[in-house]
């Protein structure tokens, strides 16, 4: 239901920028996520993927439950590294791809501005962040996660320290 309505959401969004900024909405294309011409749909797909990772391993680490427990000398302001990371992404991917990273916002402006090259590449959007996600996910939870736990695991089980 969540993913529902984000779609939803994202085309009432578009509707809205269509219905009152009509001049902008025509000039920059209905905000639809389009694959630059010059890049492959390979390129396309990785610059997706590697965006959708980026972004969601830094939401991870940065809201990670046991990152205070472990890194209580480093205040975390978890909207500060996120920001950060989607401007990075931004800077990265705009020239590629529009940068979706976010299905429902792709899917939005598709919906609303309907012309056939917003549609001719739009399961890269969808594919990508789906992959990156799953990436950063597997990566945060059985690599990072299961290390730290591990290494305190071993230094809370060495008598010597």
């Amino acid at each position: 239901m969540y993913m529902v309505a984000q779609c939803l959401g994202a085309i009432s969004g578009v509707a809205l920028v269509k219905a009152f900024q009509k001049s902008f909405y025509k000039r920059y294309g209905g905000g639809a996520n389009t694959l630059a011409d010059g890049y492959s749909t390979g390129t396309g797909l990785a610059a997706e993927i590697i965006g959708t990772f980026v972004l969601v391993y830094t939401v991870f680490s940065a809201t990670d439950p046991k990152r205070n427990a472990r890194d209580s000398h480093v205040p975390v302001l978890a909207p500060l590294p996120i920001g950060f990371a989607v401007f990075m992404v931004h800077l990265a991917t705009i020239p590629i791809t529009g940068t979706g990273i976010n299905p429902a916002r792709s899917l939005g402006a598709a919906v609303i501005y309907n012309q056939d090259k917003a549609w001719d590449d739009q399961w890269i959007f969808w594919v990508g962040p789906f992959i990156g996600a799953a990436i950063a996910a597997f990566y945060h939870q059985f690599i990072l996660r299961a290390g730290a736990a591990k290494a305190l695991g071993s230094f809370r089980s060495n008598p010597s320290v």
